[in-house]
This record gives structure tokens, C-alpha cells and sequence, in this order.
């Protein structure tokens, strides 16, 4: 194999592929990026079995081959060299040779026929989405999927369609994100680990195309246009996160969310040093009052609300509370209350189809 490629390029393309490779992998050749060349492109492969990158970008191919080239290695030399052209060349003994403007460095690759295959995923299955619709989705949910292993079904995301709505949903049993869109499809749902949304989100860019998302029973893919990823579907069943929103409240609050995000930026100071993070919000007529104590002292915050329905008192995790702030784009959100001992939902006035719910502390653990 022989190729010239600029370096700014290269880089940016070892480093999107970098992605799929897990530093923990027990079997060596995965710890490498699966290198071909071939009809003037170059292709790039990284993958931990369960998750999958592959990246092409146009090159000179002097002489087609493919090699397997460790992953960190090839990104430490690549990007320390020159913005120059570079040129790399491999022999029958599997070495490499790697030349910029005055550098030159000799490596040991691996051969790539042990090298496994990313599975193949027919384009019968498949839908598209806007780039920008499904970066948003994705930023709106992912983070509140499990992190624990306890459960492993809920370290993904449910993507759902039925009568062409589409959802997103993730919940770790504290909250709950849910977006809704819009997907010409038949009906599916199939559970998205949150590591692979978390690297189409990274890689996802702002250009106003499509992403073409195909999928089997056990595998998804997500065409970017150079780049595809694959990944390993979750086994199990979801929870029906229908049932935990409720539509009715007796207690709801209009409030600016920027206020309310900051107010509870401020009172978190004193949470951190606390039990788990604990504000507590007292709601009454017109106002909110937001408080938090700890050993070290106490803070107390009132809000400008507009008030529906009967007083009350709550209490929450900051933490999670914020995470949902932190992701609502809309000037003012309503949260609706049963009960102390129920969970809030949060919904932004200006956008019907996001809803945040995330469940109270006892007012017993707060005092």
C-alpha cells in the first residue's frame, strides 16, 4: 500500500475514528484503526465489537492495499507532524513508513485479514432525519440514560416510532427526557446504547442534509456521509414511559427559565456540600423560594411565578433538575405538581414536543 494525503485532513479523520476503539479491548487487533486504500480513498475502521466507525476521505493511491495500524500510535505521529502532504507506505512484512516534509518514522503494523468485518445492514431498513433534528433529539435526552450497570436496558435511549411520531426517551429512574419529532417509517422501537448517540452527536455536523439511520434486529447504523456509524443494539425490555407521565397536576408554576437555572445554580453552591444536592422550593401566590442548607450554611432565593392551583412545597436533586434546565431552549417553562411525593414535569412553553420529568425528594431526608 502506498498513499499521499495532506495532514490537517488525516488527523481529523484518525481522530473521528478513534471513537469507535476502547482503550480496555482484551483482543490486540482492536486496538488498531483497519487502514485501506483503495480507487483514490482512503478508508478508515475502528471498532470495540460493539460499537463501530468507519471514515473515508479522498487521497492519492499509488498502491491499493489495507493494514492495521495501532490506533494511538498512528494518531500521535500523524498529528505532531507538519501541515505538509503526507506518505505512507507499507511491505509484505507489515511495516510502515510514514514521511512529512523532513520526518520519518517506521512502525510495525498487523496484518488485516484478522481484522472483523462491521456487520452488513441492508438499505431496505431504513429512515432519514435532518442532521440538526436528530443532534437536538439526541441533546435533549441522552443524558439521562443510566449510568450504572445495574440495569442495562436503561444505559440506552428507546427510539420509537408509531403512526409515523417518532420518540426519543431516556430515564435512569431519578428523570426522564422525552423528545418528540416526526418520521415517515413503519413502526419500530429499538433501545440506542448512549455511548453510540453520544459520538453521533460529537460527530454530527451543522450542515442542513439528512442522516440516513438503517437498522436489523440487533444493530443500527447512521450514515453521516463520510462517516458511518454501527453499533450494537440493547437487549430487553423498556419501561412504558407512557405510564409515568401524567397529564393532570393541581399545582402549576410559569416561570422564566433562565431565573429559575441560575437561582438553582446559586443555591447548588450550598447543595454540593449537603446530602445529594438538595434544594428545596417553597411555591406560594406569586412567588417561589428556593432554599438549601448544609454544615456550612444556608442559602434562599425568591422567583417571580405565575401560580395555577393550590401552594407547595418540594424538594430535589439540583443536579437533576439542572440537566433539564440546562437543555430547554425556551424563554419560559411550566412545571406541573400533583403532590410533593410526585414527580414534576417540566415542559417549555415554546416547545410542545419536549417533556422532562424528574421525581422529587422526601421532605422527610431535607429537614
Amino acid at each position: 500500500m502506498k498513499i499521499k494525503t495532506k495532514q490537517n485532513t488525516l488527523s481529523k479523520y484518525i481522530s473521528t475514528v478513534q471513537k469507535g476503539i476502547s482503550s480496555k479491548t482484551t483482543l490486540p487487533i482492536l486496538s488498531g484503526i483497519l487502514v485501506e486504500a483503495y480507487d483514490d480513498t482512503l478508508r478508515l475502521t475502528g471498532t470495540d465489537l460493539e460499537l463501530g466507525v468507519e471514515t473515508k476521505l479522498d487521497c492519492e493511491v499509488i498502491e491499493e492495499g489495507k493494514i492495521v495500524i495501532t490506533s494511538r500510535i498512528f494518531g500521535d505521529i500523524i498529528r505532531k507532524l507538519p501541515n505538509d502532504e503526507v506518505t505512507i507506505s507499507t511491505d509484505e512484512n507489515y511495516n510502515i513508513h510514514i514521511i512529512c516534509s523532513n520526518s520519518e518514522f517506521n512502525i510495525q503494523g498487523h496484518s488485516a485479514e484478522e481484522y472483523p468485518e462491521l456487520p452488513y445492514i441492508d438499505e431496505e431498513n431504513s429512515f432519514s432525519l435532518p442532521k440538526d433534528m436528530l443532534k437536538n433529539m439526541i441533546r435533549q435526552t441522552v443524558f439521562a440514560t443510566a449510568t450504572e450497570e445495574t440495569r442495562p436496558i436503561l444505559t440506552g435511549a428507546l427510539l420509537e416510532i408509531e403512526n409515523n411520531n417518532l420518540a426519543l426517551v431516556a430515564l435512569d429512574g431519578y428523570r426522564l427526557a422525552l423528545k418528540k419529532s416526526k418520521a415517515e417509517y413503519e413502526d419500530i422501537k429499538v433501545v440506542i446504547p448512549a455511548k453510540t448517540l453520544n459520538e453521533v452527536n460529537r460527530i454530527l455536523d451543522e450542515e442542513e442534509d439528512n442522516v440516513n439511520i438503517k437498522f436489523t434486529k440487533n444493530h443500527i447504523l447512521f450514515d453521516l456521509g463520510d462517516t458511518v456509524i454501527n453499533s450494537r443494539l440493547l437487549e430487553g425490555q423498556f419501561l412504558n414511559y407512557r405510564d409515568i407521565i401524567r397529564e393532570e397536576y393541581t399545582s402549576k408554576v410559569s416561570v422564566k427559565t433562565n431565573d429559575i437555572k441560575q437561582s438553582i445554580e446559586r443555591a447548588s453552591l450550598l447543595a454540593r456540600e449537603g446530602r445529594n444536592n438538595l434544594v428545596k422550593f417553597e411555591i406560594k401566590d406569586k412567588c417561589m423560594t428556593i432554599t438549601s442548607n448544609s454544615e456550612i450554611g444556608d442559602v434562599h432565593e425568591e422567583l417571580a411565578i405565575e401560580l395555577e392551583g393550590e401552594d407547595i412545597t418540594i424538594a430535589f436533586n439540583s443536579k437533576y433538575i439542572l440537566d433539564g434546565l440546562k437543555v430547554i431552549d425556551s424563554d419560559i417553562i411550566n412545571m406541573n405538581f400533583i403532590s410533593n411525593v410526585n414527580p414534576c414535569i417540566i415542559k417549555p412553553v415554546e416547545d410542545e414536543n419536549y417533556t422532562y420529568l424528574v421525581l422529587p425528594v422526601r421532605l422527610a431526608e431535607v429537614n
